[in-house]
């Protein structure tokens, strides 16, 4: 018996994620797990573009508003929360599809991922050197310790350079050995990846950022300031929200405040779409194919059909059109 099918659209911001897994699980009879670290808090809607609910068409969203702005998600809860919603799923025999752009995130959920335990004492001390000295001063020690680590956390990361110190401090080996070999959880796993050549992307990236500012983005960053945002160790750091709240502060003038939340936006989808890249099992589909879901419906039958979860590394070649441009994911 074939293992339960497990789906993960994966790929970059602005690429169509949420779109694609909404119609995989309206034909699959499935329902949509978030992987988006910051779509878990209630209130952040228009800056981190969450699906609303007539853009679900019905279809079950899991993880979706399930924390309070100064709530801290960390990887590891986030880990332990969509494997329960995928076993639920499975258990009412609904397929579930996976919908993000943190590869950290989704590789944490589909791969054998066990998390070193913290300890608070280490945490703490960490903590204060990086309000002391800066991230710049403590990624040049980890790049002592753990070169490896280093290149793949950015300076500016305080957080996820504090946890690698931490991570070496008290398992005494290298951070890089704790983080997840290419090897699924579940068997049934499949991944499929939207591929967006790099200038439309920072096109889509534009439009939405104009989109999101028009929306209500600034009145949005207002109101949650009133509710503790700024306290807030994980949702401040947002894409989009750390600039608003300079505008808010008069740092910035709206204009400014629009740009640089593109050029980070822009940063960040480049460095999603790299370490998407290093995960041979993903098969890449063109983002504006006009059978998008067919293709990917046909990529899930014979992946299945070979008994092959790996899926098959690559862009699906087909003939391409005019997608819609501004779909979300």
């Amino acid at each position: 018996m074939p293992a339960p099918l497990v789906v993960a659209v994966v790929g970059p911001t602005a690429a169509g994620k949420s779109d694609l897994a909404v119609a995989l699980s309206e034909h699959l009879d499935g329902e949509v797990v978030n992987a988006d670290a910051m779509q878990v808090y209630r209130g952040m809607d228009v800056g981190t573009a969450k699906i609303t609910a007539a853009e679900q068409h019905g279809v079950p969203h899991h993880l979706l508003d399930i924390l309070d702005v100064t709530e801290t998600a960390t990887v590891a809860e986030f880990q332990t929360l969509a494997r329960a919603a995928i076993d639920d799923c499975l258990k009412r025999q609904k397929v579930p599809v996976l919908a993000g752009g943190s590869a950290l995130y989704v590789r944490a959920i589909l791969d054998d991922f066990v998390f070193p335990g913290t300890d608070p004492e280490v945490r703490a001390r960490l903590e204060t050197e990086l309000e002391a000295k800066g991230s710049g001063t403590l990624h040049e020690e980890l790049a002592a310790k753990d070169p490896k680590a280093a290149e793949q956390i950015l300076p500016s990361n305080g957080r996820r350079i504090v946890r690698a110190l931490e991570v070496i401090e008290i398992t005494g080996g290298p951070y890089v050995a704790t983080l997840p070999e290419h090897h699924y959880v579940y068997e049934g796993a499949i991944q499929l990846g939207l591929d967006v050549p790099r200038p439309v992307l920072d096109e889509r990236i534009d439009r939405r950022v104009d989109r999101m500012f028009d929306a209500g983005f600034v009145a949005e960053v207002r109101g949650l300031l009133n509710k503790g945002l700024i306290e807030g160790r994980t949702a401040n750091r947002a894409l989009g929200y750390s600039q608003v709240i300079a505008l808010l502060n008069g740092e910035l003038d709206e204009a400014q405040a629009r740009e640089r939340t593109a050029q980070a936006t822009r940063r960040f989808a480049r460095r999603q779409d790299s370490w998407f890249r290093k995960d041979p099992r993903i098969t890449w589909l063109p983002y504006n194919a006009p059978d998008l879901q067919e293709l990917a419906l046909d990529v899930l039958e014979t992946v299945m059909a070979e008994g092959n979860r790996a899926g098959a590394p690559g862009v699906v070649e087909v003939t391409t059109g005019r997608g819609a441009d501004d779909a979300r994911g």
